[in-house]
């Protein structure tokens, strides 16, 4: 049996975010990776020039045509820059009720460059947070949703985290990646309470895509019938390595990506 994961996110030109970072995950943790493309950005290692969004009919369209003939088993989601869009992949995921669907909030690239629109924020939490099995904010993402400050401290990353499960999600993973301190941690944050998963940080320029490779390596592991938890400990030490191994990439002039097939390349 193969398994199938899709991805719904925004194209990187650059080749080291969205659904080209989403499609190596897959395939690097022995997934098969299936699309639905929703934007297309003009983007490289030093930032995001321009972005086109698809029609949201055709979103709704690339989505009835793969459930209709793929048997996907997780469904990772990235960015959606518009309400339109955003109604429309719910309504995707109402009438084919995947199992597992892992929703990054993506709002700003790693360059700082803005991919989404306001009125796109309160439409994820109305639209999709109760629909989703796991929300993987970071902390600027976190206060977004949230209209708060980004958190400077483990108690307010948790009491955060809190927040948004009584705003519809049923867990959430507080990323820490752009935290200080010796190590990055991320709190999961489910109805049961919390717990940290710890990880060196590691000192790199190189650390495009890690929120989107993060969540996708979530998604194939809940593909593979991994618990939540699970998945996400086993994610996490497949992005810390995918981070140590970047340097080894010789990608641009800016923040280059991780490097996804650290396993298989030599």
């Amino acid at each position: 049996m193969t398994l199938i994961a899709v991805t719904i996110a925004g194209s990187d030109s650059g080749g080291g975010a969205g659904i080209q970072a989403d499609l190596k995950t897959f395939s690097a943790l022995g997934i098969y990776g299936a699309s639905v493309i929703t934007a297309l950005t003009a983007q490289n290692t030093m930032g995001v020039s321009a972005i086109h969004d698809v029609p949201s009919d055709f979103v709704t369209a690339q989505m009835d045509s793969i459930f209709s003939d793929l048997s996907i088993d997780a469904v990772k989601i990235g960015m959606l820059s518009r309400t339109d869009i955003i109604s429309a992949v719910a309504a995707g995921l109402d009438k084919w009720t995947p199992r597992w669907v892992v929703l990054d909030p993506v709002m700003v690239a790693t360059s700082g460059d803005r991919l989404i629109r306001d009125d796109a924020i309160s439409a994820i939490v109305s639209s999709l947070f109760p629909r989703v099995t796991l929300v993987t904010p970071n902390l600027a993402e976190a206060a977004a949703l949230l209209g708060e400050p980004a958190a400077d401290n483990d108690r307010t990353i948790q009491k955060q985290g809190e927040a948004l499960l009584s705003m519809g999600a049923r867990a959430v993973l507080m990323k820490g990646g752009h935290g200080s301190g010796s190590e990055s941690i991320d709190f999961l944050v489910t109805p049961s309470g919390t717990e940290r998963f710890r990880a060196q940080r590691i000192s790199t320029p190189n650390t495009h895509g890690t929120g989107c490779t993060l969540s996708s390596a979530i998604a194939a592991e809940l593909a593979k019938g991994c618990s939540l938890r699970d998945a996400v400990e086993t994610a996490k030490i497949y992005v810390t390595q995918a981070l140590s191994a970047s340097s080894t990439l010789m990608i641009g002039h800016g923040s280059g990506p991780v490097h996804h097939f650290h396993a298989f390349w030599k």
